[in-house]
């Protein structure tokens, strides 16, 4: 690496770091907003105030989608919308480490999957050794109903993963994102009141809730958008398999929430599975006679999760493993926050 290029790639790991700690942030936040609220009512504000963000910053175009586009967008923001209730309700009965370690499964069992190589099986054995780990201090302690919750988060983050590639190549720039942000916030309204009722009618709480947004959706978006122009997509992958320990350090810093050391070996060994695994699909492409294609499309990341760049993606794409460079659309303007996400 040139000397130019390592304090660049200093502080674009800082940004990576802040946004997961941003992330975490909001997380803890809206667990302290689940008395007034619930989890329901949570999911909602986010939602609903992402949405808005994003809609009046892409402006997306709405007209001459076809019938499939709109499929797309609609399953896009329907996962969204689980991904997310699933996320809340679990965060409501577990420990926000656990809760992120048990969710981060759900892209990595995707990549293991769609992985050729034998080691695949290794690392999913780490994971679910981290996983077992998790109920080290008695499974007593973890709730059965929190897990089942995370355990589905996990799998509607895989199945976003998928969603988010097939919306990314039908949609430019964050439109597909913006779109289904909206539809997601659309699903989760009645819930949402119907959870939270007059609670909703607080100042207070209205501003927390955009303060989740902004926390777990805007700036880590932001950031992790002039990371990748000037980090490798898989140091980038190898930074977002960290974010079980920010959210665990989050939750002793924010919220008091401390684990057992047995737990705390469960959130490193399923670090370790994700860094491997990572590590594993860079290996493969490389060893691979392919050409990478250009990449000059969008790919969206989650609303409260990111999408790992050379993890379950990569498997559908061939990884990238130099600098992002983004290309906007021919002949369209450029507007504010809407270059394609590496």
């Amino acid at each position: 690496m040139s000397g130019g290029a390592r304090p660049a790639a200093f502080w674009a790991t800082g940004l990576v770091v802040a946004g997961e700690l941003c992330m975490d942030a909001g997380a803890a936040i809206a667990v302290l907003v689940f008395p007034a609220v619930g989890p329901l009512g949570m999911v909602m504000l986010r939602l609903v105030f992402s949405a808005l963000v994003l809609l009046a910053l892409t402006r997306p175009r709405l007209r001459a989608r076809t019938r499939d586009d709109w499929l797309s967008v609609l399953g896009y923001g329907v996962v969204l919308a689980t991904m997310n209730g699933l996320f809340y309700l679990a965060l409501q009965r577990l420990p926000l480490g656990v809760t992120v370690t048990i969710e981060v499964l759900g892209p990595l069992v995707l990549s293991l999957v769609i992985s050729r190589r034998a080691s695949a099986w290794l690392w999913a054995a780490v994971a679910f050794a981290g996983v077992l780990c998790l109920g080290g201090g008695g499974w007593d302690r973890i709730d059965p109903l929190g897990v089942l919750f995370a355990l589905g988060a996990a799998a509607s983050w895989a199945f976003y993963i998928l969603a988010a590639a097939r919306v990314g190549r039908r949609f430019a720039k964050l439109d597909g994102l913006a779109i289904a942000m909206g539809i997601g916030a659309l699903l989760s309204l009645p819930f949402g009141i119907v959870a939270a009722g007059s609670a909703l009618l607080r100042p207070e709480v209205l501003g927390l809730g955009a303060a989740v947004a902004l926390l777990s959706s805007t700036i880590p978006y932001a950031f992790e958008l002039i990371a990748l122009r000037r980090l490798p997509a898989s140091a980038f992958a190898v930074l977002m398999s960290m974010s079980p320990a920010t959210a665990a350090l989050a939750g002793l810093v924010l919220l008091g929430q401390q684990l057992v050391p047995l737990e705390l070996v469960g959130i490193a060994l399923v670090i370790a599975a994700g860094i491997g695994a990572v590590r594993s699909g860079v290996s493969e492409a490389a060893a691979s006679p392919v050409e990478p294609p250009v990449v000059t499309g969008p790919l969206t990341l989650p609303g409260a999760m990111v999408a790992d760049p050379a993890g379950p993606l990569a498997a559908l794409n061939p990884p990238l493993t130099g600098p992002i460079e983004t290309l906007p659309p021919p002949d369209e303007p450029e507007e504010p926050f809407a270059q394609p996400l590496p």
